[in-house]
């Protein structure tokens, strides 16, 4: 079987909250909080998963026009800079190319509009036939979403191009009824809270109600759908036990290697067997 086209989309200003790329304090010490991307391009650059995919395109999705994402990134910027802080180190390459090569800008700038703004549902669909139109130019046969922090509407429908051709990469079971569930943006956070024996019922207020302790969280490679975390799980793992005293960086960076990365690895790996029947 040929290799299959990977194409990564993100949004930095979610790497950027996580110091991907940087030294982060960890009990008194320092780890490096190597980001998801940078964990697959060390993957792709071995032969297990080299063999069955190669990297073609880093989209990400932050607006330089939007203050807000500027804000978000004042540390990083919207490009790989000299003598700036990156995502992930500025000479990274996979399987002979520069990542900084393979990075595609793609701004979602209708998040700039009100919510109930009349023009922004047709400035969305705009932004998704930019997607669209840039996979098919990078001719994705696949493609993993790492903290896209929009939701996808028309990329993701039945009968779309790439209905069920976009995974995404969370750092939470996603399991429906499952007691370590944990979907949304604030996954991690949940789960810190759940450790603490709290339940979030309000995340404005942070309003809270007391719950049994649970001290384990995961995550999981599922498809995308038009739902939050919503689509059927490919591959997940529950392999982070909890220090209630952890920071959300701690918590983040132990659940990033126990249980994230080898979920990826795993989700891709299981793709790739899908992959190899259909060609059968």
């Amino acid at each position: 079987m040929s290799k299959k086209k990977l194409v990564y989309i993100l949004s930095l200003r979610n790497a950027a909250a996580d110091r991907a790329g940087q030294q982060i304090e960890y009990k008194g010490g320092l780890r490096y909080m190597k980001s998801p991307l940078e964990y697959l391009v060390g993957r792709l650059n071995e032969r297990e998963l080299g063999d069955l995919y190669s990297l073609e395109g880093v989209i990400y999705d932050d607006d330089e026009g939007s203050p807000a994402d500027r804000e978000k990134l004042e540390h990083y910027g919207f490009s790989c800079t000299p003598g700036k802080q990156w995502i992930y180190p500025p000479n990274l390459t996979v399987q002979g190319k520069s990542v900084n090569s393979l990075l595609h800008a793609i701004p979602s700038a209708y998040r700039r509009l009100p919510l109930n703004a009349p023009e922004r549902v047709a400035q969305k669909s705009a932004f998704e036939n930019r997607l669209l139109d840039k996979l098919i130019a990078l001719e994705a046969d696949f493609v993993v979403l790492d903290g896209l922090l929009v939701i996808l509407d028309e990329l993701v429908r039945p009968g779309a191009l790439f209905h069920r051709r976009i995974a995404n990469i969370h750092p939470g079971v996603t399991r429906l009824g499952s007691r370590y569930e944990r979907r949304g943006a604030y996954a991690t956070l949940d789960a810190l809270y759940g450790a603490r024996g709290e339940k979030v019922i309000d995340w404005n207020t942070r309003e809270t109600r007391t719950v049994p302790p649970v001290d384990k969280t995961g995550a999981s490679f599922h498809y995308v759908d038009n739902g939050i975390d919503s689509g059927e799980v490919i591959f997940d793992l529950l392999e982070t036990y909890i220090d209630p005293n952890d920071t959300i960086l701690e918590l983040r960076w132990n659940n990033f290697n126990k249980s994230l990365f080898p979920a990826l690895e795993g989700g891709l790996a299981m793709m790739a067997e899908s992959f190899a029947k259909e060609a059968i």
